[in-house]
């Protein structure tokens, strides 16, 4: 039996195949769960009644008006709940509150034999409400001491050391935005039950296991008598890991108390306004820098915008410390994480999981201070990228540091960086209004759960009698490639054409137990399930080999092993080893390993309005050996676009006055949040995957790709602060001003910035 990370000579993993659902996806033909649920017949459509309020108690809630509307069914409230009236882990998520939390927030849901009608009848739903004082924003939430959850810190060494070490020390802050994960797909569940009570569901989730727990405790049911499917998803990036289970709860207690097949799927603007997003931040810090410019000490906070309930806040806040360093060697650490709880949606996990929010804070403070020490940005950023030997502030040793800074060079030599630099100083002074930008950020991003726990997967591998094979495990597939790498796993294991092998959708009475298919492991988890399962049965067929000799096929060996009573499936298992993580100490060795990657991007931006144009991306970027090179490249450009949105176009604004509307997401549709499109691709956008980078440990040497593409966007924010400072230098100077940039760097933010180093 190969080594893990062992690779065959013929191996179909590596090979550039398209997406395996990508002919569906284009034509339209790929089914997803609304897809089902209208092809459902006797079917029921859920519409909430949503709260008015940011803070409230309800003081009356009456259902019967709505019956009167024709075609209403059923009215569902808390008192309809047989289990426990919550749907989140923490047990701090009523499903049906008393006290309303967030503006729009559900306190009922109203069944209809139409939409129209459920939605007329939650409209009929009387409901009084005593407004209560709100928290809207972070720094609100600071003001008042309203945190939740545990309060972390991560430190290493001595800080006042550090800073009584350091010749340049610099305070500052950073108050950025959240992110909206506008998948295409919106939250959908359907739900029915079968003669014997079972609950089944079709779910829109990337954690089926604990939708399927959720569900369960909210019927008062065992898990056995719950079955989540999840087909495939039309974009998740972690807002589907948390927070459908409410909605499938809700669908599914309608199921039961009605015996109908009941259909939740929310609209644009109500996808929006009742789920959560990525977690806004605000930062302090305080930092020290010898006369070189190598960073010597950093005292932060950071605090989160959690919403109305924990939901991951603290897992997410914890990546956030763990990945303050980003690419740096800091020798003293001290930063605090803490989580503000507002009367907003609870935030929740988005791809990087805390991840960009902690590495952020470090880009930002060394885009700042170059200036101020008066080194290049980019030579400050290379003088503290890691060296081998160096561990994290959280104790992991960074294994393969040279791989980052073989990337670096790559990227410095491939991109002409040097004299692209100079050619943009030349055109810069020459146009006054109009300046160029050129900035390169490194990416350390850490694999693996931070809860040690939920690194295992489960496979179930079926070698049928005429040798095609039906793989099943616990990963979901929302568009990432999953399932495209995991055929091209089990085909490679078993030696088989791709065609031969086929996968099924995702559900728990097939693998049970599963985590959530996110932390960029679901590759990494699955594959090495998939890979164990298929080594099993391929073991078994090692004395059917031997007794028809080297020259039988595979459906002869099978017809074979068949007859001889040989076991033809098996389920596979894989946990990842050598993790380490103790939460109250944040110390340890919490990730399998390090991604790395290095962006240079240039942008061009106009003094007049702040307007931008992302001119050219150049990207080396590591997975290792790539199970799906064409999957990968797409999932770095995707990711990478993703990032560029947060933080130049994505603006969520609530309304912080003191009138009605306060608490109201005033940006609840695409005609309002801005989302990168086409239009803000960068014109020429260069991507190359690492060389030279096996994996030992990871299945056949590749390593995960989904989130840390998304940091390598910190180029083009930190492009956007080189081309803003060229607007403050004055003629026949060099010397760039330190610029504070708002976090999205809109246009309006842009323009402010230029009117700063004006003198404006």
């Amino acid at each position: 039996m190969s080594r893990l990370s062992d690779r065959p000579v013929t191996a179909l993993v590596g090979e550039t195949r398209p997406h395996e659902s990508a002919s569906l996806h284009v034509t339209g033909r790929a089914l997803y769960t609304d897809d089902i649920a209208l092809r459902t017949p006797y079917l029921l459509h859920a519409h909430p009644v949503n709260a008015p309020h940011a803070h409230a108690t309800i003081t009356r809630l009456d259902p019967k008006p709505a019956y009167d509307v024709p075609g209403v069914v059923r009215v569902l409230t808390a008192e309809d709940v047989p289990g426990v009236n919550d749907s989140g882990t923490k047990h701090d998520e009523p499903l049906f509150p008393t006290e309303v939390m967030f503006r729009d927030q559900a306190v009922a849901w109203v069944l209809g034999e139409s939409l129209e009608a459920a939605r007329v009848g939650a409209a009929a739903v009387e409901v009084d409400y005593e407004p209560l004082p709100s928290i809207v924003t972070v720094v609100e939430a600071i003001e008042q001491e309203s945190f939740q959850g545990v309060q972390p810190r991560m430190e290493r060494g001595d800080v006042t050391t550090g800073f009584a070490d350091s010749t340049h020390v610099f305070e500052g802050e950073i108050d950025f935005a959240g992110q909206e994960h506008f998948y295409l797909e919106t939250h959908a569940s359907l739900a029915i039950v079968d003669d014997d009570g079972q609950v089944f569901i079709q779910s829109s989730t990337q954690h089926p296991t604990e939708t399927q727990e959720i569900v369960a405790h909210v019927l008062g049911l065992a898990s056995h008598q719950v079955t989540v499917q999840c087909v495939r998803m039309g974009g998740g990036f972690g807002g589907k890991e948390m927070q459908p289970h409410g909605f499938a709860a809700v669908a599914a207690l309608g199921a039961r108390l009605t015996g109908r097949p009941v259909r939740i799927r929310l609209t644009r603007q109500q996808d929006m306004t009742m789920s959560g997003k990525r977690h806004g931040f605000h930062a302090s810090w305080k930092v020290g820098f010898d006369d070189d410019g190598r960073l010597q000490a950093l005292e932060a906070t950071l605090t989160s915008d959690g919403g109305w309930s924990l939901d991951l806040s603290e897992p997410v806040m914890s990546r956030a410390l763990c990945h303050v360093d980003n690419a740096y060697w800091i020798p003293h650490v001290r930063v605090d994480g803490r989580v503000a709880k507002t009367h907003k949606t609870s935030q929740t996990a988005f791809r990087g999981f805390g991840g960009p929010q902690g590495m952020l804070v470090i880009e930002d403070i060394l885009g700042r201070c170059a200036p101020v020490l008066g080194i290049d940005a980019t030579e400050l950023r290379r003088r503290n990228l890691y060296e081998e030997g160096q561990a994290t502030p959280y104790g992991q040793p960074v294994r393969h540091a040279e791989r980052l800074v073989r990337a670096w060079d790559q990227v410095v030599a491939t991109s002409d960086f040097a004299q692209r630099r100079e050619e943009i100083a030349r055109a810069n002074a020459e146009n006054p209004h109009s300046k160029r930008g050129l900035a390169m950020t490194p990416v350390k991003f850490g694999i693996s759960f931070n809860y040690t726990s939920f690194n295992q997967a489960g496979a179930l591998v079926h070698v049928y009698k005429d040798g095609s094979v039906l793989i099943n495990h616990g990963g979901t597939e929302m568009g990432q490639g999953l399932h495209t790498k995991m055929l091209q796993v089990a085909a490679t294991a078993l030696g088989l054409p791709i065609e031969r092998v086929r996968l099924a959708p995702t559900r728990t009475d097939k693998v049970p137990n599963t985590s959530a298919t996110a932390a960029s492991s679901g590759a990494d988890l699955n594959g090495a399930a998939v890979k164990d399962a298929c080594d099993q049965i391929l073991a078994r067929l090692e004395t059917v080999r031997d007794r028809l000799g080297p020259t039988a096929t595979w459906e002869e060996m099978v017809t074979d092993a068949y007859f001889h009573r040989i076991q033809l499936w098996a389920a596979g298992f894989y946990k990842t080893e050598g993790l380490s993580w103790d939460a109250q100490s944040m110390q340890g060795e919490p990730f399998k390993y390090f991604a790395y990657g290095v962006a240079a991007a240039e942008v061009s931006v106009d003094g007049f309005t702040g307007a931008y144009e992302v001119e050219r991306v150049d990207i080396v970027h590591d997975v290792g050996d790539s199970l799906s090179p064409l999957v990968d490249i797409g999932q770095i450009e995707g990711g990478f676009v993703q990032g560029v949105g947060w933080l130049t176009l994505e603006d969520l604004r609530w309304d912080v006055s003191d009138g009605p509307g306060r608490g109201r997401l005033a940006t609840q549709a695409a005609s309002t949040y801005k989302l990168p499109s086409l239009s803000e691709m960068p014109r020429d956008l260069r991507v190359t995957l690492l060389d030279r980078a096996t994996e030992d440990g990871a299945v056949y040497g590749s390593k995960a790709v989904g989130e840390p593409p998304l940091m390598l966007a910190f180029s083009v924010r930190e492009a956007l602060r080189d081309a803003v400072a060229a607007f403050g230098v004055s003629t026949g100077s060099t010397t760039k001003p330190s610029v504070e940039l708002d976090s999205p760097a809109t246009p309006e933010a842009v323009y402010w910035a230029i009117e700063r180093v004006r003198g404006g």
